[in-house]
């Protein structure tokens, strides 16, 4: 299923590299223009601006819940009855030391509060929030792809495998633009999401 667009485009491939070039300017200008500098790390608000800073320019959804159940192979992320409140539970978690904010990364994860594009702008404000707390933020070029996207996989039964690969990449190198942008690597982030619905909702929900 091909999302719909502002772009026109109908051709998944196609769509991809649009995203994926365009996301990445909006990187670049959301790291150079001192944006996330105002933003309170560790909200859902804070995730929500990265989301619609990065994707504006290619779906109406940017910035706003999903409004669909997604599952991802078995793995069925947070449902929509339950999103809102999971969320708040979310940002009300702790956040002081490298354990703590990875959790909270984890389980911002399972939220998957958007439609499309969670992976990349989650991995900015977890360096958002590891800037503000660590004077730390991931290199995501010493972090193996493969590895990363397994670990996420598991990380809702167990987070100890994530929590090992993204500690190994830890730099203090927090204004260096090399570092930030290999986080919005398009490979970096799940694909072939699924839309599932539930009993509880009606068609015009999903």
């Amino acid at each position: 299923m091909i999302l719909e667009n502002k772009l026109g485009i109908t051709n998944a491939v196609e769509l991809a590299r649009a995203e994926e070039k365009i996301s990445k300017t909006k990187a670049l200008q959301l790291f150079t223009s001192g944006f996330l500098e105002n933003l309170n790390a560790g909200t859902f608000h804070s995730l929500s601006e990265i989301h619609r800073y990065l994707f504006e320019d290619i779906y109406e959804f940017a910035g706003k819940l999903r409004t669909v159940n997604i599952a991802k192979g078995n793995f069925r992320f947070v449902p929509l009855m339950y999103l809102e409140a999971a969320l708040k539970n979310i940002e009300a978690m702790p956040q002081s030391n490298f354990d703590e904010i990875i959790e909270k990364y984890v389980e911002m994860n399972i939220a998957h509060p958007f439609r499309e594009g969670n992976g990349r702008s989650t991995r900015i404000w977890l360096d958002l929030i590891l800037k503000k707390e660590l004077n730390l933020v991931v290199d995501w070029s010493c972090i193996d792809k493969e590895n990363y996207l397994l670990a996420m996989e598991r990380s809702p039964v167990k987070d100890v495998e994530i929590k090992v690969l993204l500690k190994q990449g830890l730099t203090d190198k927090v204004n260096d633009q090399s570092v930030y942008i290999k986080g919005i690597d398009a490979s970096y982030h799940y694909e072939g999401y699924t839309i599932y619905k539930t009993e509880n909702l009606g068609d015009d929900q999903l």
